[in-house]
């Protein structure tokens, strides 16, 4: 069985700063700091954990990025993935979903992977797009949100449990191969081992470099970032207790908290 796992590389939270510049937009200033996407480190683990309890299990990890994105590939191999794939981009700017997933996909495609996994969005970006456009170019069954999931003993199909809107949760079985896209909480990721981080230092891994693949146009561009405005509005409330409790009650379902 082959599994291929995407993981991005992003910046640390603590590591950006957030400024406006003369037109008021706000720009983003980051210090160095990255690190492997969170939702993928689950990604990871549940390869990884596949390739430990079943027989003749190949884990390979690619990413797309610019140099310094190869320390995700070491991260995944620490961890257990046995491969890396390093789509080298000519620059640090996100590229965007469209572009990664056509890459992904291109390369993939010829590979025949029984399951492919990811994280169900990114930390940076959050717009959960890649995996599904992945699957789509790749013409592959696919399930995000996915909370849950078990391979059927002959390998051809995975029983899957999603989370959905309104806080249900909905069974799928698709047949492999297939594209699933974890949410947090599925499992929980491990912390790589030292003689793995060892072995991964000495790895060198397959860099392809994008200019080399298929051009890509994306459809969708940024045109700047602007902060929110900052308001607050506090509402006394009086009465005796119980009206108290009702009003705040009110209060808490007009804003659909309760």
């Amino acid at each position: 069985m082959k599994i291929l796992v995407c993981a991005k590389q992003v910046p640390e939270a603590e590591g950006i700063a957030v400024k406006t510049d003369d037109q008021g937009l706000a720009v983003m200033e980051n210090f160095g700091r990255f690190a492997m996407n969170h939702f993928d480190e689950f990604a990871v683990e549940q390869a990884v954990s596949i390739k430990e309890s079943l027989p003749e299990v190949h884990v390979r990890v690619i990413t797309v990025g610019p140099a310094q994105a190869s320390q995700v590939l070491k991260r995944a191999v620490g961890m257990g993935c046995g491969e890396g794939i390093h789509l080298l981009t000519s620059t640090d700017a996100d590229p965007g979903s469209q572009a990664i997933a056509t890459w992904i996909s291109e390369v993939a495609h010829a590979m025949a992977y029984d399951l492919v996994l990811c994280g169900s969005m990114s930390e940076d970006v959050m717009c959960g797009q890649v995996g599904p456009m992945t699957a789509a170019l790749m013409d592959l069954p696919y399930a995000t949100q996915v909370i849950g999931m078990e391979l059927s003993s002959d390998l051809t199909h995975v029983t899957i449990e999603r989370e959905i809107e309104g806080g249900a949760r909905e069974m799928m079985n698709l047949p492999l191969p297939a594209l699933l896209a974890l949410q947090p909480g599925i499992n929980r990721p491990r912390y790589p081992s030292l003689s793995n981080l060892l072995r991964a230092n000495q790895k060198v891994f397959n860099t392809i470099p994008t200019d080399t693949l298929k051009p890509v146009k994306t459809h969708v561009d940024c045109l700047g970032f602007v902060l929110p405005k900052h308001s607050r509005a506090a509402k006394e409330i009086t009465g005796s207790a119980l009206e108290k409790a009702a009003q705040t009650a009110a209060i808490l379902k007009a804003k659909a908290l309760i």
